[in-house]
């Protein structure tokens, strides 16, 4: 935990520093034109939502955020993008008629998450995590929830060896 420091509660501006570049990087990958762009502002904010956990004192999330999320997650994207045969990658995240219905979801979430966080009691503190957290999670993993977790470890990889074999049927069926 950070001091008080002449009155400054450091968390409370390290999490709305975080905030902002969540929302700012998440727009930016609403509007970019070029999706690979688009998936590297989605690093940002998986990276800036790892920060707020580590304000939260929950470091295995974070590094869990980081690891999956920014790693894995961008990285099958990013190959799911190559896979892709464009002859301009500017034109690849193009606006279409769901721009208005979308912004209005959005705005509704907004809405609904703002009235939310103002009805909750906050007190300032955050809630604090046990110091076993990542041996509890650890131990859950790997005896009771060890068949779940390698069910879809499984589930991924086959995903994506069937991904990569529909592209490039796909691609072969382009070249002839």
């Amino acid at each position: 935990m950070l001091p008080m420091f002449d009155g400054i509660d450091w968390l409370g501006v390290f999490f709305y520093i975080l905030s902002a570049v969540i929302v700012v990087s998440a727009l930016l990958v609403v509007f970019s034109k070029n999706i690979v762009h688009s998936v590297l502002w989605l690093v940002i904010s998986f990276i800036a939502v790892a920060g707020i956990f580590i304000t939260l004192n929950a470091d295995f999330l974070a590094l869990i955020q980081v690891m999956v999320y920014a790693g894995a997650i961008c990285i099958m994207v990013v190959l799911g993008i190559m896979l892709i045969k464009r002859d301009d990658m500017n034109k690849t995240n193009m606006f279409n008629s769901q721009l208005y219905f979308g912004g209005a979801v959005a705005l509704m979430v907004t809405f609904l998450t703002g009235f939310a966080s103002y009805k909750i009691n906050y007190s300032g503190n955050p809630p604090m995590v046990p110091e076993n957290s990542v041996e509890s999670i650890a131990t859950l993993l790997l005896s009771k929830y060890v068949i779940p977790f390698e069910v879809v470890a499984l589930l991924l990889t086959v995903t994506l060896v069937g991904a990569i074999y529909i592209a490039r049927e796909v691609k072969a069926d382009a070249d002839s």
